[in-house]
């Protein structure tokens, strides 16, 4: 009973286990869909700001100097990782109306979530 047990215990944890965020896949993603324009950095040199830090910061904060639209100054949001993820999909222009960013998503749960961990790991 108890190796009947064991068996199917291991069956459950395998798709966890396979659906585990990859950053060194997400900087993959990073590099083919948003490098054009962020860098994951702190600078902000390229259209879009440096993306060093950005999970965990209030939408608009993380770097100070650069021009953000008021959309996204006025949006109230925190880039944990859901919102991020929501927004990354295809939800930039739902999520936050008026925003600058022209991005059409990255329709891939996977990839996304990969890119999310990507950025998670950029630190702050």
């Amino acid at each position: 009973m108890l190796k009947w047990a064991l068996a199917v215990g291991a069956v459950l944890v395998l798709p966890a286990v396979a659906s585990a965020q990859d950053a060194a896949k997400g900087k993959a993603v990073f590099n083919t869909s948003c490098k054009a324009c962020h860098d994951a950095g702190e600078g902000g040199g390229k259209v879009g700001p440096g993306l060093k830090g950005v999970v965990g910061a209030k939408a608009a904060t993380h770097h100070p100097e650069y021009a953000y639209s008021a959309a996204m100054k006025g949006s109230g949001l925190t880039w944990d990782e859901a919102t991020l993820d929501k927004y990354l999909s295809d939800w930039a222009k739902k999520l936050v109306p008026g925003t600058l960013m022209n991005f059409p998503g990255v329709k891939d749960e996977a990839k996304r979530k990969d890119l999310v961990a990507y950025l998670k790991s950029t630190g702050g």
